[in-house]
């Protein structure tokens, strides 16, 4: 298996710490402006700087809570953007078209590694 990360990497959590078609949210690396989220839907992960491309605020409106209520959509608080969780998609809202930053990450003993510079 090729290695995308290298050793200087960050790890976030265990895969199933993340609910099914749920997410999680994690703080910046040290000295960093942006987090983290991360969403998982079976087997299929995806992790996402923590901010909107319509204005860069964190989409979180509470700590962990970025899905709609119908656990469809990640949701912009500051303006209620909808996007796609898979994809990082918007498909509703001021950034319609657009699309969350893509974190590359690698999942190592179920353990969910991101570079150490992610989400600055």
């Amino acid at each position: 298996m090729e290695t995308i990360i290298s050793t200087e990497a960050r790890a976030l959590c265990r895969v199933e710490e993340i609910a099914d078609g749920g997410t999680v949210g994690f703080p910046p690396a040290p000295g960093g402006f942006s987090g983290l989220v991360a969403y998982r839907k079976g087997e299929d992960v995806k992790v996402f700087v923590n901010s909107c491309p319509h204005i860069g605020t964190p989409l979180d409106w509470m700590p962990d809570q970025f899905m709609s209520r119908d656990g469809k959509y990640i949701i912009c608080a500051t303006h209620g953007a909808a996007f796609a969780p898979l994809t990082g998609e918007c498909l509703l809202g001021p950034c319609k078209g657009d699309y969350l930053d893509v974190v590359k990450f690698e999942i190592r003993d179920g353990v969910i590694h991101v570079p150490a510079s992610a989400g600055l």
